[in-house]
This record gives structure tokens, C-alpha cells and sequence, in this order.
């Protein structure tokens, strides 16, 4: 593999995405263990992505997901619960973003009738 540029390094550090973290920095910086780690991973929470030795890499993005599950997990929620709350809470928010972006359609279409 090519040595990156010095600016193509510094943008994947800036990405909330790329999967920077080694499993035991990430538990580590979430205040996890490994294990806890694999166990959202088995309830499909996050997907952490491989490197060439396919070893587990998490991104900054996944990190945040797996801190909230964590704070669930800590408040007595079983690992599978808390997982299931943070996906629906997630929907939810997109829910409540995509309404809120075809009402302002509709109002800016004059499309709301009023009775």
C-alpha cells in the first residue's frame, strides 16, 4: 500500500467514520470491556469493520453508539435491550427529522389546506 500524503492522513483522522480505533482502545476509551464490544456487535448495534489482519477496527461514530449502549447497560438494562433502545431511539430521531423536513416542504409549497 502507498504511504499516504500528509493531507490525505489528516482527513481520516477529521472522519467521524474511518475505523481508527483497535478493540481494546475502543473499549478502553469507552470505559468497555472487549467483551462488551463483541456483545453489540452480535446484537447488530454496530458493525465494526476489518483490517488486512482481520482484526476489529471502530470508527469515532461507532464509539459514541457504543458509549450510549453502554450508559444503558450500566443503568440495569440487559446488553440486548439497551441495544434495541439505542437503534429505536435513532429511529425515532430520523423519523421526527424526515417530518420535519416534509412539513417544511409542504409549507413552502402552500400545500397545507386549512378548513
Amino acid at each position: 500500500m502507498p504511504p499516504e500524503t500528509p493531507s490525505h492522513a489528516t482527513d481520516r483522522l477529521d472522519d467521524d467514520d474511518y475505523p481508527a480505533y483497535t478493540m481494546g482502545r475502543a473499549a478502553e476509551m469507552i470505559g468497555a470491556t472487549p467483551g462488551f464490544l463483541r456483545a453489540i456487535g452480535e446484537a447488530r448495534l454496530i458493525t465494526p469493520l476489518r483490517s488486512e489482519g482481520g482484526h476489529r477496527r471502530y470508527s469515532r461514530y461507532q464509539l459514541r453508539i457504543a458509549a450510549r449502549a453502554r450508559d444503558l447497560v450500566d443503568a440495569g438494562a440487559p446488553v440486548e435491550a439497551a441495544c434495541r433502545i439505542v437503534i429505536l431511539e435513532d429511529q425515532l430521531e430520523e423519523a421526527l427529522r424526515l417530518n420535519e423536513e416534509l412539513r417544511g416542504r409542504s409549507a413552502c409549497s402552500g400545500g397545507s389546506a386549512e378548513r
